[in-house]
């Protein structure tokens, strides 16, 4: 078998790209050949081939421009149009209409699997311009995988192929840090239990909503907030206007040598997103893989609230409510003994869902079963 995982960009910046990568990556080290065809995000003017080992590589074709969060490559179509025929199983990771557009015109006869990641709901102009491509690509897969049962059974795009839906959880290697270095950490903040989230400032993460949260909290919390985006202006003037800067930090860009010690001095880590756009949420299972219970959200038809089981690896409140999110907090940190339940278990949640090997294992059927 010779599979190709087609979509997204390159050098990685999100989940799908994440989970292309790791798919690839982890396939041809057990044998199969699996290449990776995507677009230049940095928009480099030669394709470029980075290799894994000798039955995996990743293509990546330059990029014309960038609209509305797709890369226009055409060298997508000329790449696949001269290679397709060379793969048993293509492998396409919605949503990303450049990939799909690729496929449409390659006129590739074999086998076909969708990765349904998410809905397109920021560009819906975009939206209406792909419908009938979309519409086509479901129809052309023979199978549609999902991150979340949740997703992909309330996804409106999905309803009338059920039959044929399936979901396979995204799978991680689980942190591992230096218990010196989160010791560091910790002694930045002596004697506070450290809230911790990371990841880009954007709209849809709801940071506005887990800075308020902090007015609920009494002094022994540290919120740490880690990532960067267009909102940190206006989220640090947040801090600033409602006198949290004692309570609420912005550290910006968390480099790699302390990513991991950041999960394993925090108490308790927070998603607080408040869109559907957040489909998953990988850094949840960053953080239970460390034992650390997380505090997230119940987004309506997303999967974050399935990844993070009410009651068991933490707690899951309404969206856009800095009360409950605080009380979840609370909850969590203030019990010595029910603390311990929530961070085992969040500990055995990762190992029973969201390991890579799982990961790995799961697409290998699915590829049997295509």
């Amino acid at each position: 078998m010779k599979v190709l995982q087609l979509g997204k960009f390159y050098p990685i910046r999100g989940g799908v790209e994440k989970v292309m990568w790791d798919l690839t990556r982890g396939l041809s080290a057990r044998g199969i050949a699996c290449d990776m065809l995507c677009a230049d995000f940095e928009q480099e003017k030669e394709t470029k081939v980075l290799t894994f080992n000798d039955r995996g590589h990743v293509i990546v074709v330059p990029t014309l421009r960038q609209a509305a969060g797709t890369m226009i490559a055409p060298k997508m179509v000329s790449w696949l149009r001269k290679h397709a025929k060379e793969y048993d199983l293509i492998h396409v990771h919605h949503p990303d209409p450049m990939a799909a557009l690729a496929l449409w015109l390659s006129g590739y006869k074999g086998r076909v699997i969708l990765h349904w990641h998410s809905d397109i709901l920021k560009h819906k102009a975009l939206l209406a311009c792909y419908a009938p491509l979309q519409s086509w690509l479901i129809r052309r897969a023979e199978q549609i995988i999902g991150t979340t049962p949740v997703y992909v059974a309330q996804s409106p795009a999905l309803q009338d192929v059920q039959d044929k839906t399936t979901y396979v959880p995204i799978g991680i290697e689980p942190i591992v840090y230096d218990p010196a270095m989160a010791e560091a950490v910790r002694a930045e903040y002596p004697g506070k239990k450290i809230v911790y989230s990371l990841g880009r400032l954007v709209p849809y993460k709801g940071y506005a909503y887990l800075i308020d949260a902090a007015r609920y909290l009494d002094d022994s919390y540290q919120v740490l907030i880690g990532g960067t985006g267009p909102l940190r202006d206006s989220l640090q003037q947040r801090i600033d206007a409602e006198g949290l800067q004692d309570k609420v930090r912005l550290l910006g860009f968390v480099p790699d040598e302390r990513h991991a010690a950041m999960y394993g001095a925090a108490d308790v880590f927070v998603m607080s997103s408040v869109m559907k756009t957040e489909a998953f949420g990988i850094v949840q299972i960053e953080a239970m893989s460390t034992g650390t219970p997380v505090v997230a959200t119940k987004i309506p038809e997303s999967g974050v609230s399935w990844v993070n089981e009410d009651g068991v690896s933490g707690r899951n409140v309404a969206p856009q409510n800095p009360v409950e999110l605080a009380n979840a907090i609370d909850e969590i940190c203030k019990n010595p003994e029910k603390y311990r339940t929530f961070a085992d278990n969040a500990k055995k949640r990762f190992e029973r869902v969201f390991r890579y090997d799982n990961m790995i294992e799961k697409i290998v059927e699915r590829y049997e079963k295509a």
